[in-house]
């Protein structure tokens, strides 16, 4: 049974931190790209939180929410996930297709496809500097996006994860595109094992 106090200790957080935060900013100058303008990030912020409290922090389980989703394997497994409220994911659409903001009010192909290719591009870009860090090899899964009730789509990444952890990282910023600014939650699932040789490969 492996201790999960031990496994997350203040020089293994701190360690994510470094890489949490050089991940979110090359992710941000990847979204500048995709877009064809400049978007910053601030207040890029990692902290450890206990998996069944995700649906708390998001409003609770029945709130209709946006769940961008993938897996990531090779020397390391895990999940990343950026999961938003319903409202908030409407907002970054409308900032990823530079409109006005209210323009974008429901989720169709179009819509998908950017939030997918936004989560694609922050996941592969922190793991990245994941794999950069930590010396590791990390392939990951194509982006899947879910539109549907926070609990839903919690369920669907629990059932899909099989035995996880009873932690996730959260990873916490604001997109910036000028004077509009939405925040952005990435959650990370990780394998304990995996998170193992992450200490001993940095020890």
């Amino acid at each position: 049974m492996i201790n999960e106090n031990i496994l997350f200790d203040q020089e293994l957080l701190d360690l994510l931190k470094s890489m949490a935060g050089e991940g979110i900013k090359n992710a941000a100058s990847g979204f500048s790209g995709m877009v064809g303008r400049t978007i910053e990030v601030s207040n890029p912020n990692l902290k450890l939180v206990p998996l069944l409290s995700i649906s708390e922090i998001l409003g609770g389980p029945e709130d209709d929410a946006v769940g961008i989703y993938l897996r990531f394997e090779g020397d390391m497994l895990g999940q990343i996930m950026m999961i938003m409220p319903y409202s908030k994911a409407l907002e970054l659409v409308d900032l990823l297709m530079e409109t006005p903001p209210g323009t974008t009010q429901h989720f169709g192909r179009l819509e998908r496809s950017a939030l997918g290719e936004l989560g694609n591009l922050c996941g592969t870009f922190f793991l990245n500097s994941l794999a950069k860090l930590s010396h590791a090899s990390l392939r990951p899964s194509p982006p899947a996006v879910m539109v549907d009730m926070v609990g839903a789509i919690l369920d669907v990444v629990i059932a899909t994860a099989g035995g996880v952890s009873e932690h996730v990282l959260l990873m916490q910023a604001n997109f910036m595109d000028g004077s509009r600014s939405v925040e952005a939650n990435f959650w990370v699932i990780p394998d304990i094992t995996a998170f193992q040789d992450l200490i001993q490969k940095n020890a």
